[in-house]
């Protein structure tokens, strides 16, 4: 896989700060049933990196604090540590709200079964991708047979109420472009994937983000290998919208990898750009009750500007309008 990093450091992305942490998002580990091309984990079903039950009681730990709002749980398919049941359990007895990175296929295997229904449960939020309402698309970015596993999945959750009016039960899809373009309005999408999806399925849902594919990892090196990574830099880099500064992710999340160490973002967790503490060393989440982090400088480089093309993009879709 082509390194992406030397290509991003020399950078004129302007100097933003970090404002109060409101959100933790955590990566469970990198093994994933799937294995996606835009994918800016490089997640897969070989992957070995799993978040230890020390590290997972240390998040508790922290929840306890009070000062964080949500915790995003992510991965690879984060479902998939044996530890994910215990912190969501004992985030939302905390009162903090969850969301779960479902990429849907996750619900259908065997040894998920009871998957869904813990979710609906616990009041668990699903974020789940679904990069197109048709099956030759989500299928030539995702796998074959992809999209019948997603819908049969999105149904099944429909069943216990995710997406249904007055279910208290949120379910957002997710878009990411097919290639080295930026999203459509996330507004006009939004309203086509409801169309559709409710035609042709009779699939329902409560919000679309849209979010800009990132060049690094998989979707980087495979833009290298097509000849494409400098314009679609060149790209980002035209669609600049200061505006989009002030809304950026960075600025109220921590990211947290599978070991405990903290990033600005889960983008630069996959760069592998940590928060430094003042001994010049990776910072890690036991750190945090020490050492507040608001005011501090965020690690910035050229896929920053991925974030602030156009609409903007974030872990929360679109930033325009926020």
């Amino acid at each position: 896989m082509h390194a992406t990093l030397p290509l991003l450091k020399k950078s004129d992305f302007p100097e933003i700060t970090r404002g109060k942490v409101e959100t933790l998002q955590v990566n469970l580990g990198y093994l994933c049933n799937q294995t996606c091309l835009h994918c800016h984990v490089n997640a897969g079903p070989n992957r070995k990196e799993m978040m230890d039950e020390k590290s997972v009681q240390a998040i508790i730990d922290y929840l306890r604090t009070g000062s964080i709002k949500t915790l995003d749980l992510t991965g690879g398919a984060p479902e998939m540590n044996p530890h994910f049941e215990q912190l969501v359990r004992e985030a939302r007895a905390l009162g903090v709200r969850v969301i779960d990175r479902c990429n849907l296929t996750i619900l259908e295997e065997e040894e998920q079964h009871d998957l869904a229904k813990f979710l609906a449960d616990h009041g668990v939020e699903v974020v789940a991708s679904l990069p197109c309402y048709l099956g030759e698309n989500v299928d030539a970015q995702r796998g074959n047979g992809v999209f019948d596993v997603s819908i049969r999945a999105l149904k099944r959750l429909n069943g216990l109420g995710y997406g249904v009016e007055g279910s208290g039960l949120t379910l957002t899809l997710v878009y990411n472009p097919q290639g080295a373009c930026l999203p459509p309005s996330q507004h006009e999408l939004e309203a086509v994937y409801k169309r559709e999806l409710r035609l042709r399925f009779g699939v329902t849902f409560n919000q679309l983000f849209t979010i800009t594919n990132m060049p690094i990892q998989r979707f980087g090196s495979t833009l290298i290998s097509k000849g494409e990574f400098a314009s679609y830099m060149q790209l980002l880099k035209e669609a600049y919208s200061e505006e989009n500064l002030d809304g950026v992710m960075c600025k109220s999340t921590i990211s947290v990898d599978w070991q405990g160490c903290l990033y600005d973002c889960d983008f630069n967790q996959m760069l592998d750009l940590p928060m430094i503490n003042r001994g010049g060393k990776k910072m890690h989440l036991t750190e945090l009750t020490k050492q507040g982090v608001e005011g501090h400088p965020i690690v910035v480089m050229d896929h920053c500007y991925g974030c602030t093309a156009g609409q903007g993009s974030s872990c929360g879709g679109a930033l325009e309008g926020e």
